[in-house]
């Protein structure tokens, strides 16, 4: 007994050790730019000076100013759409039965399996060459959303595979029209995949630079503006502006995180 004991305790040991070391890998590099964006000097940082010129040097310039509006605009508009893409194919892969039912599935995803850089120019060589389309929002919040409909549509779907689709049938039964039936029933159970695949989808538009850069033109977003300034060095500001970034993507988690545990977000349909 005491040399199973033993191992095992060697094994959770192990194990903790592990875990702990990926947490570092992970977890580190962020820190270390949050600590940086309030040291003075951003070289040798140690030991720490605390300083907020980087956050000031942010604030001042209307560039950041300008990319941080633009980044705004397009991630809403592009979480938005994909959302609705990613909530009428889910709803209609799981009610519809078809022997199509398969390649449907397999379209909806199949962007997660593209890289970013190749939608970001197949957008733009269509645009460009079929639609006669210039480089603009309105492009870039299209171009973002087909990744951000295959992120939302697997959210979503994870939560329809449970959904008692005789809720729906018994409506109709008693006169309710197909779009009082989905206001009334279905959005309700299934507002909290739809809400995390908006946030998902306004996070991934937010930071993407390889989709948004070949359809924008010269428009500025965020990751542009900080990919640009890299031809003149790491500035302070950049740190800044990577703490803030990171501060807004764990805040939503978080927020996310407090309405799971509160119950006022539930995934998964608890009907009987």
């Amino acid at each position: 007994m005491s040399a199973q004991r033993t191992r095992a305790g060697v094994a959770t040991a192990s194990m903790s050790i592990g875990l702990a070391a990926i947490y570092v890998f992970l977890y580190a590099p962020i820190l270390y730019v949050i600590y940086t964006s309030f040291a003075a000097d951003i070289i040798w940082p140690f030991p720490m000076s605390l300083t907020l010129s980087a956050y000031d040097d942010l604030f001042s310039s209307s560039l950041y100013g300008e990319a941080l509006a633009n980044s705004l605009t397009l991630a809403t508009g592009s979480a938005a759409l994909a959302t609705v893409l990613a909530a009428g194919g889910a709803i209609g892969v799981l009610r519809y039965r078809s022997r199509r039912r398969g390649l449907v599935l397999f379209l909806f995803i199949a962007p997660l399996f593209v890289a970013d850089l190749l939608i970001g120019i197949s957008v733009l060589a269509f645009n460009a060459r079929v639609l006669g389309l210039p480089g603009n929002l309105i492009s870039a919040m299209a171009a973002n959303a087909v990744q951000g409909t295959s992120f939302g549509f697997l959210i979503i779907l994870a939560q329809l595979v449970r959904y008692n689709w005789d809720m729906d049938d018994a409506a109709m039964v008693f006169g309710a029209r197909p779009w009082r039936c989905f206001w009334e029933i279905t959005l309700p159970t299934i507002w909290p995949s739809l809400l995390g695949a908006y946030l998902i989808s306004f996070i991934l538009a937010f930071n993407n630079l390889e989709i948004s850069f070949y359809n924008l033109g010269a428009i500025p977003t965020l990751p542009s503006v900080a990919w640009g300034s890299l031809r003149f060095g790491l500035g302070p500001e950049l740190f800044a502006l990577a703490a803030l970034v990171n501060f807004f993507v764990f805040a939503v988690f978080a927020v996310m995180y407090g309405l799971m545990k509160t119950g006022l977000v539930k995934f998964g349909y608890r009907g009987r």
